[in-house]
């Protein structure tokens, strides 16, 4: 009887025994330095390992687990365990087994299925918006996975198509928010506020005690959880006030108190409004979902980051920068990396 084998511990790094054999008498044929490897059962069974290992827990796994809880079959851990309505009776499992279908049967099948949902419009809003997604861009970017499933690469220079996107980004965002410098995103408008807060606390002096973050009560709610959940770490005081009743011009106010004056705003809603840094804003961040981006269960949704120039250093996130290459020419490269964790550690201006 043909079967196949492997050997129980490897050879070297990297490498195992395979051989074949018909019958018993094929053992004599192993080398006498591999006989202690390779033994007369290994030839009558085949160790067929890989579905096991793969799919699911081994039988033997399986066992052990179920005499750990006190059963001796899954069966009667199943009775015990699930809820008699919703487990199928042992007289029907038969019509209870759902007959083969092709891949156009199935998705007929599935789209009946979801022809019983109702569509209704959502009102909840909270930053959240639809838009409208060109087809050029639809097919080429959002339905693209090597847009979506790569990340920002570490190595500095690479990849000039990809960081020549994300510098045409960082752009965008600084005329938008008349700011001097942007960043390549963050996670969204929520955690990007709380990364400007702790921004804000890293160009305090070391010696001071004023951590205090004011903040205007009609941003939006999950952003304010947000800012409540870093603060913590931070030993910051999150105050959330009406600023717009209480203060005529925030900018000049808190730039009185030697602080920074950070402004959530809208992306595409600075296409027509004045600028954050028209009016003296430090920081501007937000959603930048409006420019294109579904809906998608609430994300995914890139947040813009942008400051002022003597702030730069302390900004978190990734940074796109123009250099030139040895010969001469220009080159694009990821710029400041030294505030980064990978350089930076601990000491990194974020965790992003």
């Amino acid at each position: 009887m043909a079967g196949s084998i492997a050997a129980a511990r490897p050879l070297r790094a990297g490498f195992s025994l395979a051989a074949r054999a018909s019958s018993k008498s094929k053992l004599s044929r192993v080398p006498k330095r591999l006989s202690s490897i390779v033994s007369t059962a290994s030839f009558e069974t085949p160790l067929d390992v890989f579905t096991p290992r793969h799919i699911g827990p081994r039988e033997d796994d399986t066992v052990h687990m179920l005499k750990t809880v006190g059963y001796n079959s899954l069966e009667d851990f199943v009775r015990d365990t699930a809820p008699a309505g919703i487990r199928i009776p042992e007289n029907n499992l038969t019509d209870a087994v759902i007959k083969p279908l092709t891949e156009v049967e199935l998705d007929e099948r599935i789209r009946e299925i979801a022809g019983k949902n109702k569509m209704l419009r959502s009102f909840i809003g909270m930053g959240y918006w639809n838009a409208v997604v060109p087809k050029v861009i639809l097919r080429n970017i959002t339905e693209n996975p090597a847009w979506y499933t790569s990340y920002t690469p570490y190595q500095p220079e690479i990849s000039q198509g990809r960081l020549e996107s994300l510098l045409n980004y960082q752009t965008m965002v600084t005329d938008l928010t008349a700011l001097d410098v942007a960043n390549a995103s963050l996670l969204d408008e929520a955690t990007a506020a709380g990364e400007a807060m702790i921004m804000c606390l890293a160009t305090m002096p070391a010696h001071s005690t004023k951590r205090t973050f004011l903040v205007d009560s009609g941003v939006f709610p999950q952003t304010i959880d947000v800012l409540h959940t870093r603060s913590i770490g931070f030993g910051v005081k999150v105050v959330v006030a009406d600023v717009k009743e209480a203060i005529n011009d925030p900018a000049i106010a808190v730039h009185e108190l030697g602080a920074h004056m950070v402004c959530a705003t809208d992306l595409l809603a600075l296409t027509l409004i004045k600028a954050p840094g028209e009016w003296g804003a430090d920081v501007a961040l937000g959603s930048s979902a409006m420019f294109g981006v579904p809906t998608g269960y609430g994300g995914p949704h890139a947040a813009f980051f942008s400051v002022k120039d003597a702030l730069k250093r302390k900004t978190p996130g990734r940074l796109v920068g123009v250099s030139k290459d040895p010969l001469g020419n220009p080159a694009l490269r990821l710029a400041l990396q030294t505030r980064e964790q990978h350089i930076n550690r601990e000491k990194a201006t974020s965790n992003i």
